[in-house]
């Protein structure tokens, strides 16, 4: 679970660029198909949170 968070940690710093117009073509792609998401990286993050808490809540050791 926290390679996940870690992913959508990337995938909100991304979003971010790609909604300032910053990656060039690449984030002209990425916001064609996930709008709302460059819109408000703020939702990814948020879910690269809740992610890693969820590991750390279910991690054996």
């Amino acid at each position: 679970m926290f390679f996940v968070a870690a992913v959508l940690t990337i995938l909100s710093g991304l979003f971010y660029a790609a909604g300032r117009h910053e990656i060039g073509s690449l984030g002209v792609a990425m916001c064609q198909y996930g709008s709302p998401f460059c819109d408000n990286p703020l939702l990814v993050l948020v879910a690269a949170g809740l992610a890693a808490c969820w590991g750390a809540f279910v991690s054996v050791r």
